[in-house]
């Protein structure tokens, strides 16, 4: 299995091959990127850098160009693909139909992988982006069950990457409004979710805090209790007489315990998520799935998952808990 870490910039790639990556991934400063928080993201004289580094250590550079475009400036896609190419990077990750034809028309050496975005949850649409685009890989959505997911690796026609470790998105990838609705600012289009300049945090005098976005509450923390990034999907609501999180709990998703089980229903690559969290925190997430699934494949279903692994990681979990998310959850 494939170790797929995130870099942010190019010290968080240093610190992901460091620390055991198979691959990073990362994107421009721009709007091709999904990730585009303040500070963020690689110049072409960073990726050029980064692709040297990494190749020298066996490590592989993804680039991510998976935002949708908007029709007027497709051109941009078009040329963010060309970039791509022309660095030198092992493949792209992409999930607008337009600039996967492009990037098989044009680039056809170049391989592509299905973003996340792309919201491929069936062997039908696996089937089709890889008959129409000849995609190499997919990255499955956040809302499977892990019967699910046993199931499409059986059916699918191409390898299948999982998201193992991070932030949850609960929502149909890249398409949530309730961002949106409370800011104006599409997540597509401005590359986050909640963006920083529309969250504001307030100091109690008792010690506790309360995190707004664009003027709305949308959590009040007590001292001392832990707080992730604000957003509307984890925040917390009145309903009827009770105040609680009505949407999704603020944790990390955390697939340690079914890495035996991911691996053998046959997933090629585990996916870390955090292009937006330092370095301290790619190194010490990419240090630990490293060790786990090289025990694994030394020592295979009798692995024992220790317990420092699952300590460091609830440490570096948004809010410190951490949780399987949809992977443990009834739907099938």
């Amino acid at each position: 299995m494939h170790l797929v870490c995130p870099a942010g910039n190019l010290p968080a790639l240093q610190a992901a091959v460091d620390a055991g990556a198979d691959a990073v991934y990362l994107g421009f400063r721009d709007a091709t990127n999904a990730r585009a928080f303040p500070g963020l993201n690689f110049s072409e004289a960073d990726i050029r850098s980064g692709v040297s580094y990494a190749k020298a250590r066996r490590c592989q550079v993804y680039v991510a160009l998976n935002t949708y475009p908007e029709p007027a400036r497709l051109s941009h896609w078009y040329a963010a693909v060309d970039r791509a190419a022309d660095l030198g990077v092992d493949a792209i990750i992409a999930a607008d139909m337009a600039v996967l034809d492009y990037a098989a028309n044009r680039h056809p050496a170049l391989p592509r992988h299905l973003s996340v975005q792309g919201s491929a949850t069936s062997a039908a649409a696996l089937r089709y982006f890889h008959q129409r685009f000849g995609i190499a890989r997919a990255v499955l959505p956040r809302v499977l069950a892990i019967q699910q997911v046993e199931r499409l690796c059986a059916a699918a026609p191409v390898p299948l990457e999982v998201f193992a470790f991070g932030s949850l998105c609960i929502m149909v990838e890249g398409r949530c409004q309730l961002s949106s609705y409370l800011t104006g600012a599409s997540p597509n289009r401005h590359g986050v979710c909640s963006p920083a300049k529309f969250v504001r945090w307030d100091e109690h005098p008792d010690g506790g805090r309360s995190v707004r976005l664009n003027e709305v509450l949308i959590d009040r923390f007590a001292p001392g209790e832990f707080a992730g990034y604000p957003t509307v999907c984890k925040g917390r609501y009145r309903v009827g007489e009770s105040v609680f999180h009505a949407l999704e709990e603020p944790t990390s998703l955390n697939t340690l315990s079914l890495l035996p089980r991911l691996a053998k229903a046959g997933v090629v690559a585990l996916k870390i998520e955090g292009r937006q969290r330092g370095v301290a925190y790619v190194s010490a997430v990419t240090r630990v799935w490293r060790q786990a699934i090289d025990q694994f494949a030394a020592v295979g279903e009798a692995m024992k998952i220790r317990p420092e692994w699952q300590q460091q990681l609830s440490a570096m979990a948004e809010g410190q808990q951490t949780t399987l998310g949809p992977f443990h959850r009834g739907w099938q």
